[in-house]
């Protein structure tokens, strides 16, 4: 556009008028309306769509959160994919059979990488390939069916093809497919390898097979809540407790007989046991307890002797035939029994002699804390491997601040 003669000043103005940004649109009220870029859109509607994530354990047992059956006559899509996220490595992603004898196949994590199990009339074998996916980041994983194939990606990767272990769906002797969220259908001695079902992971955006050919699905029986945000650790809510046999953890060194217990304490709130040393009938012959942000170690009936709590430095506690020891950092105290230790050296031969962590039968406890550690002897000890634990007990994860440590379960 050129401007030049009387016209200019007119010119000049509408050419400014074009180079200045748009009004805000309104609505019918005068208010203005936000612009929202398509990435925002998608954003908002996958928010919308998207059921909440679903934890996959149930506690310490193989009882999978969820069942889904399928009629494999109006199957059209032999494949299925979900995002999940864990530092658990080790555990059951999902299980799915026709018949639970000769017909099945288990997708699950050993030492943090996707291990797949099957047994069907093609193929029996056990394998495992790819990344650790044990970080505590969302991973997508799909496994699919090709003709006489099984292919698995992670993170649109292919990482596994097994050729000539599958059949057609549609062909199978039974009709009818069973898949399992997060446990087994069969007990876990039957797996070909040996594997620890529990697994403390979250699932979302999953789908399975082909949704017209579902016939039924039970609702989610997880126990936790996957929107709170998670560390690595061990997480003991208020009222929960796990125990060992101390026939099940590494033993006390021989000459001189010593044996420690270190614990690395990331958070801990209220007041109740935190550790203790006994059997099920007298569950404290040694103790330790959080009291207003103080560990209190007990011995027997003798006065307790109290040590201030310093959140991520290890808690140690050491025991010889004649002392025990409490440290964290440059703190320690010392406890000498004037009758010595050795009834509580013979825990070690008592067949209900116990390791317990939080509270204590019959006890009225608020106590809750996290753990980014737990070692016997220098040992690291797994949680999923506790004679027995409460169900709320948060077995690879931790809630990341102390403020989301409560209403973290449905």
């Amino acid at each position: 556009m050129e401007c030049g003669g009387p016209l200019a000043k007119s010119c000049w103005l509408l050419l400014l008028l074009l180079l200045l940004p748009p009004p805000p649109s309104h609505n019918h009220q005068g208010q203005a309306l936000r612009q929202i870029t398509p990435t925002q859109v998608q954003e908002q509607d996958r928010g919308i769509q998207d059921p909440p994530a679903v934890h996959l354990s149930n506690g310490p047992g193989q009882e999978p959160v969820s069942i889904m059956i399928f009629n494999l006559t109006k199957i059209t899509k032999a494949s299925s994919s979900f995002e999940f996220r864990t530092w658990d490595p080790e555990g059951v992603l999902f299980y799915g059979d026709t018949n639970p004898k000769d017909d099945w196949f288990v997708l699950g994590l050993r030492e943090g990488r996707p291990e797949i199990q099957l047994h069907n009339p093609w193929a029996q074998l056990t394998v495992g390939a790819g990344p650790r996916l044990d970080d505590g980041k969302w991973h997508q994983v799909e496994v699919k069916i090709l003709g006489d194939s099984v292919v698995l990606e992670v993170d649109k990767e292919k990482v596994l093809h097994l050729r000539q272990v599958a059949g057609p769906l549609a062909k199978k002797p039974q009709p009818v497919m069973r898949i399992a969220l997060g446990g087994l259908l069969f007990p876990a001695s039957n797996l070909r390898l040996p594997l620890v079902p529990a697994l403390d992971a979250c699932l979302r955006r999953d789908s399975w097979l082909d949704p017209q050919a579902q016939i039924s699905v039970s609702a989610p029986t997880g126990l936790r809540n996957c929107t709170v945000e998670s560390q690595p650790g061990i997480f003991f809510p208020p009222g929960t407790h796990a125990e060992f046999s101390l026939q099940d953890i590494p033993q006390p060194h021989v000459e001189p007989w010593a044996f420690s217990v270190n614990l690395g304490l990331q958070l801990a709130a209220g007041s109740g046991h935190l550790l203790a040393l006994g059997t099920p009938e007298n569950p404290s012959w040694l103790s330790l307890q959080l009291q207003d942000q103080k560990v209190v170690l007990s011995y027997g009936s003798g006065p307790g002797l109290d040590l201030p709590l310093v959140l991520g430095l290890p808690l140690q506690l050491k025991l010889n035939v004649s002392k025990v020891l409490l440290s964290q950092g440059p703190k320690k105290i010392l406890a000498l029994p004037p009758g010595g230790l050795d009834s509580l050296l013979r825990l070690w031969a008592h067949p209900q002699g116990r390791l317990f962590l939080g509270t204590l039968p019959g006890e009225a406890s608020s106590a809750s804390f996290c753990l980014d550690g737990l070692w016997a002897q220098d040992q690291r000890l797994d949680m999923d491997r506790a004679l027995s634990r409460s169900q709320d007990i948060w077995t690879h994860s931790c809630p990341q601040s102390p403020g989301n440590a409560t209403n973290t379960t449905h």
